[in-house]
């Protein structure tokens, strides 16, 4: 069972990889939300897997963990920051497209939930703490933009949920 533990983690993985190659504008983000649904109900199986399994696969599968954290959490983080913006709100007044806050967050993303991957996998816990306050540091004079600290908060929770929850499974099926 822990090989189809780490391949459901892989597919995930997949299923998000083009949203890197891939902008999502408009209004229509079926496939957006496609990938985010298909790729989390993948990590849930994957931690089924991994919960029934026996063991024995080896340290390499955590190579494939920091990968599946890394990719996988795109489209699940996009989605809950698309899924929270609120039109009628009076501060926006406009589609979060139009004039993005947080330039570069998508590959922010891919690199804090590597950091986070391989800090959980390494043992050493308080690393998340770390790469957070880096990148709490490193946005700290975008924030006071209308929208931005929402919009960091929900991002960061969500990627930071992914990293943890793929990491979690490569504890289980290893």
């Amino acid at each position: 069972m822990n090989l189809a533990g780490i391949v459901l983690l892989c597919a995930a993985a997949a299923v998000a990889a083009p949203m890197y190659f891939h902008r999502f504008q408009g209004r229509d983000n079926r496939y957006l939300y496609t990938a985010s649904a298909v790729s989390l109900v993948l990590l849930g199986a994957a931690a089924l897997a991994g919960s029934l399994g026996g063991g024995g696969l080896g340290r390499g599968v955590y190579a494939f963990a920091v990968a599946a954290a890394a990719i996988g959490g795109g489209p699940a983080t996009v989605t809950i920051l698309r899924l929270s913006f609120n039109a009628s709100h009076p501060e926006n007044t406009a589609d979060p497209e139009d004039a993005p806050v947080l330039r570069g967050g998508a590959w922010i993303g891919v690199l804090e939930r590597t950091s986070i991957a391989a800090t959980l996998l390494a043992g050493w816990p308080e690393g998340l703490a770390v790469v957070l306050a880096v990148k709490g540091l490193g946005r700290y004079s975008e924030l006071g933009q209308a929208g931005a600290a929402e919009r960091f908060i929900l991002g960061t929770f969500a990627s930071v949920l992914w990293a943890a929850a793929a990491t979690g499974i490569a504890v289980m099926v290893r």
